[in-house]
């Protein structure tokens, strides 16, 4: 059973990391992502934003399964062995224009610097349900959390 102060840095990291490193299927290759993200406050979804011409968009098209990994190595302040990083794994996909305005706020209450960006016709945003996380810590423990049995 996973220990509440895992939980705790799990939620610690997805509420004070900005961006993560989104993983795709890009024809049966590995393809990775800086995405600035936003979670939901029970942390079973994640937003974020690309545009349609991107590789990344196309990949999502094809193949709606991804992993978004999001650490703390930003802070350089930090011991070696305290350095963490969470995956979130799940299933991607594009909202939908009776959702936007509503995503479209919470996103932009994580990121207002990217109005310009997500507001544009050509951006579109992605929910990504989540399936569990996968918490590292000091290299080499490892604690899964599977949502569907997670209080949040």
């Amino acid at each position: 059973m996973a220990d509440a102060e895992e939980w705790r840095l799990v939620l610690k990291l997805l509420k004070e990391q900005a961006f993560g490193v989104l993983g795709t299927n890009h024809k049966g290759s590995a393809y990775a992502s800086l995405v600035a993200f936003a979670a939901t406050a029970d942390v079973r979804f994640i937003y974020f934003a690309t545009t349609r011409a991107t590789r990344k968009y196309l990949n999502l098209a094809a193949d709606d399964q991804v992993a978004l990994l999001v650490d703390n190595r930003a802070d350089q302040a930090l011991a070696l062995y305290e350095a963490a990083a969470v995956t979130a794994y799940g299933t991607a996909t594009e909202i939908a224009a009776a959702e936007h305005a509503e995503v479209l706020q919470s996103y932009l209450a994580r990121h207002p610097q990217l109005k310009t960006f997500v507001s544009a016709p050509t951006t579109a945003i992605f929910r990504i349900k989540v399936e569990s996380y996968h918490l590292v810590q000091r290299f080499q423990n490892v604690t899964e959390f599977r949502m569907n049995r997670c209080a949040g």
